[in-house]
Parts: C-alpha cells; structure tokens; sequence
C-alpha cells in the first residue's frame, strides 16, 4: 500500500494533511482511492428494469430507502451506494473470474483463498441510481450533471425500447457522455432464443446514439450473474476522467440533510451535512466554505437579495469512510456547522460549496443557445406522424431549465440569432458561462425533455455580504 501506511482500525490508507501535496494527486493515489470513489457511474433506463439491483449486487447497499419509494418499488430521489472493484493477484485466474466487488468500506487488500491469493484494490466507484419514471426526468437530469459512465438497463422480458429509455439515452447525449455499458437485464425470466432476439433489437434501438458501439451484457442482478464482467468492463475500458486537483473547489449539491434525531439534546445537535459530487479542487478537514446562491429573498422593488451561507468543514466522509480530503469524483458527505432547518429534506439541492468569494456567479437571467429535439421522446405516436413532434419555443412560454443540479423555472424573454433565447429564471442559479442546459415543457402534466443548450451570457444577482 502507500507509504503513508495503513490504518490498523479498518485497513485503510492513512490520510496526512501535514504531508499532503496537492500536485502529487492523481485519481488512483492510495490515500484517494482507498477511501473515497473517484469515478461516478450512473444507472440509468426506464422504471423497474432492475437499477437498483443492480447496484445493490455490486456495492451490497440498496439505494431504495424512503417510505413512498419501497411501497411503490421505484426509485423517487438519487440513490447513490459506492463500491470497490478488485482483482485477485493470481496470475492463473482467469477473467472475468479474477474480478469482483465489494462495499466503500473494504479494506483494500482481502484474501481470496478460493483463488490462492489476494483480491487488490483497482477501482472506486460511486454508483448515481436515477430514476427511471418519466415524471422524475427532473431528478434523472441532476443525477446525469455528475456521471462519468452509465449503465443501460433493458429488461430482457419486455421489448425495446420503453418509453424512459430514449428518454434517458437522449439526456446523457446530451451531457455528452462517452462511455456506456448496456446491460440486458432479467436473462433468467426468457429463454435463450428470445434474449438474441432483444439483443438484435437493442442494437437497433442504440444505432446512431452515445450507445452506437457500446458492449451488450446479459446479466441477471437478481442471481449476480455476470457482474464480475460489469465489473472487468469498469476497470478496462472505462478510463477515470482527468481531473482538475489544482483549481478552487467547487461542489454541486444534489442532497442536504438534517442528521439529528427528535429530541436530541441541545449539547449534541450536529450542523447541516450536504451531499454531492466536487467537479473540480480539493476540499479538506476545516476548510472555511461558502454556499451560493445561499439565502434567497426579494427586496422591495421585487429584485432578488442572495446571501451565500458562509460556515467551516467539521466532517468529510464518502459513505461509512471519514476523510480528511475529498477530490473531485465520488459523492461525498460535507460536515457544517450550517443550521440544520437550512439544510433539511433537501432544501440546499442545486447550490455550489467552496471556498469564500471563489465560486462562479449567481445568474438570475440567461441566453441559451440551444437545440431542440426533433420528437419527443418516448411518446407513442400510432401513425400520426404530427404526434410527438416538438414544436418551436414560444415568447413568454414557461420552461423547467436543469442546470448543473439545479432544477429551475424559466419564462422566455425573446429570441436572438443563430438559436439562442433570453430566458429569465424563477429562482437564482450558480453558474457560468459555457455550462449545459437541459429544457423541458409541460406536456400533458408532466414536463417532458424537449431540448437542450449551452449558456452564452447572463445577467448576474450581486451576492449581498
């Protein structure tokens, strides 16, 4: 392991800020890897095609927890479950065989006697398990602003494609995502001969998308068959992205939470904990932060007041492993000492964390040049070609703009040349020039994704102090 050592407690590499250079870091340094996912993988695909499963045969955590969603079996909010992938230093065993994973808080070095050696640690991944229920594009969107890789699932005993899986296709598209592994999932429920059938269409389904030449994995979740093969894939031929230690550190926030319980005593309240994924910086133990856009008001004239929340790290942790720094990669658990009425049920959802007067400015108009798309998607048209097509955006039409983590509001002010539309925002947003955007409208009750942009320009909200 690293020369910084091992700690004895839970075989982990020791985290040393005294002796910490944030230029020697790089995404696989054992002091990183060892205890904090650097690659987020999201899964992705319509509801009940085995997501979460999925990620719960690789990472043993089951991303569905809330009440509403195990009595109706979907996932509502983003899961996400980190997991360690190994590979046994036999030299004799084969793959996909030398290939397994376990939970975030795996010592890096487990024997395998089965296989006459160790398993070693080669990959730490954050899973972001989206929902897949066409009403939920909104949360699916966020989950997709930090992924890396995604899983495709198709359920093998239900013909493709589904309704949210173009759907789905068609956002990581759109967040210009390279690196997909399709599984075709529930192989144990048909038989051989209708699985090479799903097979061909499912080729047909991705020709011309992000997926054109992506692997086609059978897999049954259920039974864990095949996912050592998921697992050799993640490990050889999705690379971990290169990633910016060096720059301020900036935080997407896709969840808050209150940790206290009820009746808590006073002496042993904790603060506000957000959860997200660093895009690009280093965050460390006792860091002064700052949170924007922060509190959001109106003066008296009706113009927007932000005042970014401004507080320090106390804690830093990915899952069950405490850090004494997180890098940009897997979701991670930011310790305040916020209030927690500000932080709870996911009230904080959407803002950036980082370093005090280092963060990008808050917009509260923007100009998207955009792209629509030419159908909507997963609409059954039966025949009628006009069905499902999407028409032109209108002045003063109400659109959901996904930015970042950041679901927000916006009414189009007018249209400017080569595509691109003034829109003004219903709630300030953390930003900057250059990032992507993600529209949807209001079709039949649920806001369906119909295009997408990039920000060009924008009118900025003065942070108050």
């Amino acid at each position: 392991m690293a020369e910084s050592g091992v700690c004895p407690e839970d075989g982990l590499a020791v985290q040393d800020l005294d002796k910490l250079d944030i230029a020697k870091l790089t995404p696989l340094t054992p002091e990183v890897i060892s205890r904090q996912a650097t690659m987020n993988v999201g899964t992705i695909g319509h509801v009940a095609h085995g997501k979460s499963t999925v990620v719960k045969g690789l990472s043993g955590i089951m991303t569905i927890k809330f009440k509403q969603e195990k009595e109706r079996n979907i996932t509502i909010k983003l899961g996400y479950a980190n997991a360690k992938i190994y590979k046994c230093d036999n030299p004799k065993i084969e793959r996909p065989d030398c290939y397994t994973s376990f939970g975030s808080a795996t010592p890096d070095v487990v024997p395998c006697p089965d296989l006459d050696g160790n398993w070693r640690l080669v990959r730490h991944l954050s899973f972001v398990d989206c929902p897949g229920h066409d009403i939920l594009m909104a949360t699916m969107l966020n989950g997709a602003a930090v992924m890396d890789a995604a899983l495709l699932l198709i359920a093998g005993n239900e013909t493709c494609p589904q309704p949210q899986t173009s759907e789905h296709l068609a956002a990581v598209e759109i967040m210009r995502l390279k690196h997909i592994i399709i599984l075709q999932n529930k192989v144990e429920l048909i038989k051989p001969e209708q699985a090479v059938a799903q097979h061909e269409e499912i080729k047909k389904f991705v020709a011309g998308t992000a997926a054109d030449s992506s692997p086609i994995i059978p897999l049954s979740a259920v039974n864990k068959y095949n996912l050592n093969v998921v697992c050799e894939y993640l490990c050889t031929q999705v690379p971990i992205p290169p990633r910016d230690f060096q720059s301020n550190p900036v935080m997407i926030i896709i969840r808050s939470f209150d940790v206290n319980r009820p009746g808590q005593e006073v002496e042993n309240l904790k603060g506000g904990v957000a959860g997200g994924s660093i895009l690009k910086g280093v965050l460390k133990m006792n860091d002064e932060i700052e949170i924007r856009p922060g509190l959001v008001s109106k003066d008296s004239n009706g113009d927007f007041i932000c005042k970014p929340i401004r507080s320090r790290i106390v804690s830093l942790a990915a899952e069950q492993n405490s850090l004494q720094l997180a890098v940009p990669g897997g979701l991670i658990g930011v310790g305040t000492k916020i209030d927690p009425t500000l932080t709870r049920a996911d009230r904080l959802v959407g803002h950036v964390l980082g370093h005090p007067n280092k963060l990008p400015s808050i917009y509260i108009e923007i100009t998207v040049k955009y792209y629509l798309l030419r159908r909507l998607l997963g609409v059954k048209t039966e025949g009628d070609s006009k069905a499902g097509k999407v028409a032109k955006l209108k002045k003063a039409e109400i659109l959901m703009v996904n930015i970042g983590s950041t679901a927000a509001g916006g009414r189009i002010l007018g249209f400017g040349k080569d595509e691109s539309a003034k829109i003004a925002l219903t709630n300030p947003v953390c930003t900057q020039e250059g990032d992507k955007v993600a529209l949807s409208r209001r079709i039949e009750k649920h806001w369906r994704l119909i295009g997408w942009g990039t920000i060009v320009k924008g009118t900025t909200v003065k942070p108050a102090s």
